[in-house]
């Protein structure tokens, strides 16, 4: 008896290509199913339920084929990035900005890779656009393992960089935006070095959002080279152009730093966080949690030079609201509760710098 030597023996039955399509088709449609049989006080399934809402309503609008386009590659890009992101929520990371262009003899690349080395030596890791020049600089600094890569898609110039080239940690972007998002979203900190166009749109887009709250306060330093007069010149415009024309207030230009050196912006981003720890807003009133207690001293002082910052009442200290039940690994921290005047965010970068200075050695 002779035998043939079959090479599908063992191997599944394949599966054409409608066929593919039917089982996907059914696997969505079992988990939508699944989902709208999750419970109803549950915000995460109930936000999941609209999405999918929203998505059916394009039909009924007749959108444009790019327009769908655009919605389904943001989902599905930012869906991957949140993936990626997700493990490592509990460390701190500084997002990197600064010319593609320039050469590893730059003094600013060099400072950029020093940036990077002191950040990831205190526990900080970073991110950046993933390509050339100041991005591989801060790649380099904080090693790969200490490294982001969130890289837009260019038809010039935007390979990703060598350090941060296969990575897992590496997302590739194709539009500006959900660029941005994560960018400011994933970090705790901003730094900026000399560079062109893309730089000062970061620049500028980081800076409006805290200026007009659309994210909470984070620290934001201009590095530079010693000798270097880029953000001397930028600063120059904000006081003659912006300023003098009452574009901004004179707070704002708080909202940011100009160091020249790599041990300031590292320690201008470790001070934000000596008392300070972060923002909600509860209702009707902002809620400020604090590493350590003020005394009752302290709650008067802050109520007198800060009381443009009420839009009513007072600064008060309490312990952690009912509504924050959703933090328990820091419902241990004080809190200073407020009715904030919306019209002062400079000004509260400025009380943020106040309570850090009250820090006391524990």
């Amino acid at each position: 008896m002779s035998f043939c030597k079959n090479p599908d023996v063992g191997m599944p039955p394949k599966v054409t290509h409608s066929a593919k399509i039917n089982l996907l088709e059914d696997e969505i449609v079992r988990q939508i199913k699944s989902l709208w049989t999750g419970p109803e006080n549950d915000v995460r399934t109930a936000l999941l339920k609209e999405m999918v809402g929203s998505v059916v309503r394009l039909r009924d609008l007749d959108t444009d084929v790019i327009d769908v386009k655009i919605l389904h590659r943001a989902l599905r890009e930012l869906r991957y990035a949140f993936r990626v992101f997700r493990q490592y929520r509990k460390v701190k990371k500084v997002s990197i900005f600064g010319s593609a262009r320039i050469s590893e003899d730059d003094p600013n690349y060099k400072l950029a890779a020093q940036f990077g080395k002191l950040l990831s030596q205190r526990g900080f890791m970073v991110i950046t656009g993933g390509g050339p020049g100041i991005m591989l600089a801060g790649n380099e600094g904080a090693g790969r393992e200490n490294s982001f890569g969130v890289n837009i898609m260019l038809p010039f110039e935007q390979a990703p960089n060598a350090m941060i080239a296969d990575d897992k940690k590496l997302v590739h972007l194709k539009y500006f935006f959900t660029r941005k998002l994560l960018l400011v979203k994933e970090s705790q900190a901003v730094a900026l070095f000399p560079g062109g166009f893309g730089t000062l749109d970061e620049a500028f887009e980081v800076l409006t959002l805290i200026q007009t709250g659309k994210t909470h306060p984070i620290p934001v330093v201009c590095i530079e080279s010693p000798g270097g007069d880029y953000w001397k010149r930028m600063m120059e415009f904000f006081e003659q152009q912006l300023l003098s024309r009452r574009f901004i207030h004179r707070s704002d230009l708080g909202l940011f730093k100009v160091v020249y050196s790599a041990e300031e912006a590292v320690k201008e981003i470790q001070q934000f966080f000596r008392v300070y720890h972060s923002i909600r807003m509860v209702k009707d009133s902002m809620v400020i949690r604090i590493h350590q207690q003020l005394s009752q001293a302290e709650v008067t002082q802050l109520n007198h030079q800060f009381s443009d910052l009420l839009a009513d009442g007072q600064f008060r200290q309490v312990e952690a609201l009912p509504e924050e039940w959703d933090e328990p690994h820091i419902s241990h921290l004080p809190r200073l509760v407020l009715h904030f005047n919306w019209k002062e965010l400079g000004r509260l970068r400025q009380c943020i710098d106040w309570l850090n200075a009250r820090a006391v050695a524990i």
